[in-house]
């Protein structure tokens, strides 16, 4: 007697969220999007008690969660978004006069793009608010945009990539690709524009005043607080405009942008010290590990961490994901030195790391903060 097939289990698709936060669509998944749901914490004897399938899922959801742990609010993200704060809301000046722009200029790893990005949805979210999400002529208000610039962006190409955020066409000059972005910033009242990787803009260090004068234009064209977000940008000369430190006061550009940066956490002194072990507490309380522990980071892995990522957010958070990855799929279901001997880093942060571990291993450096070494 034959018997029935049993029936297939429904589809899972996960909560990987797939999009581009340079086009509109994306960028309102960002903005607007529900908060992930920590997924539940099992023991051992739980995790062994489900089905084939149920395990499946559950580490599924658990990976895709601890990918996604962020953004964290550091002392040095409170610090640049109260600065952003201060510059944007008191650019309330008419259309006639140009608006200020800030200039967030760090090293790569620190975490500035996820940084700028969360301002960025908070102003979108607050602006919706307080004004609503339709404008008075019963456009939708897109109080905040986000675009990312690839090598050798010219202005042509950079005016094309604000249309193709807003789906505007991308056929034109620059100049008729500006003014279709400037009739979308109008109707859509944006209020400010965050441009990433600005470095890539014309960006040989030798074009200065070139890229100086084509971010001006922007500043002109544009009625809103531009945010430029870059790697080295200072150093290309760009706020100075290629004058002599004598002449600094002639260039333009340097007057109309306030220059931030996001810092390395470091651990030269108490207040660096009890920063990393307070954020490394804060990772660990988001983990969903079955033998996760206080102080599994921030006690038995603090120097550990911080030598192998050299307290750079982006290379520590990639690390911990891929650890925990790792400890899901070979059933460790913890952190510890000797499994995450066995994850690989990015590559600045593995150069730099032998320096800081032989500093460590020497007692010349330590993560720790004093009341935490007298009570060991």
């Amino acid at each position: 007697m034959s018997t029935a097939p049993e029936a297939a289990p429904d589809p899972f698709e996960g909560d990987d969220r797939q999009y581009s936060p340079t086009r509109l669509a994306g960028w309102l998944q960002e903005v607007e999007g529900p908060d992930r749901t920590r997924p539940e914490h099992l023991t051992r004897a739980q995790l062994a008690g489900l089905s084939p399938s149920a395990l499946a899922v559950h580490n599924d959801v658990r990976e895709v969660w601890h990918a996604n742990i962020g953004p964290i609010d550091t002392p040095q993200l409170l610090a640049l978004h109260a600065d952003l704060r201060e510059i944007v809301e008191a650019n309330r000046q008419d259309g006639n006069k140009t608006k200020p722009a800030a200039l967030i200029d760090a090293h790569p790893g620190l975490g500035k793009s996820t940084a700028v990005r969360a301002y960025g949805c908070d102003l979108f979210r607050r602006q919706v608010s307080l004004r609503g999400a339709t404008t008075p002529a019963g456009d939708r208000r897109v109080p905040v945009i986000y675009t990312a610039l690839s090598g050798n962006t010219q202005i042509r190409g950079l005016n094309a990539a604000i249309c193709r955020f807003y789906g505007l066409p991308v056929k034109g000059d620059a100049d008729t690709l500006a003014e279709r972005a400037v009739d979308a910033v109008l109707s859509m009242k944006t209020v400010a524009m965050v441009i990433d990787d600005i470095h890539f803009l014309a960006g040989s260090k030798s074009n200065s005043v070139r890229m100086a004068n084509q971010l001006k234009y922007l500043a002109n064209v544009f009625p809103v607080t531009l945010i430029y977000v870059g790697v080295g940008v200072q150093e290309r000369g760009i706020l100075h405009e290629g004058f002599a430190p004598g002449d600094s006061p002639l260039a333009q550009f340097g007057r109309r942008t306030t220059a931030l940066t996001l810092a390395p956490f470091q651990v030269a002194d108490e207040e660096g010290r009890r920063q990393w072990r307070l954020l490394l507490k804060t990772i660990e309380h988001k983990l969903v590990l079955a033998d996760t522990y206080p102080g599994m980071l921030a006690e038995d892995l603090s120097d550990y961490l911080f030598a192998r990522s050299t307290g750079h957010f982006a290379s520590l958070m990639a690390l911990i994901n891929r650890g925990c990855l790792r400890a899901i799929r070979t059933g460790a279901e913890r952190l510890d030195e000797e499994l995450m001997n066995t994850v690989k880093n990015d590559a600045a942060a593995e150069q730099a790391r032998q320096e800081l571990q032989a500093a460590v291993t020497a007692g010349l450096l330590t993560t720790r903060p004093a009341e935490r070494r007298r009570s060991a």
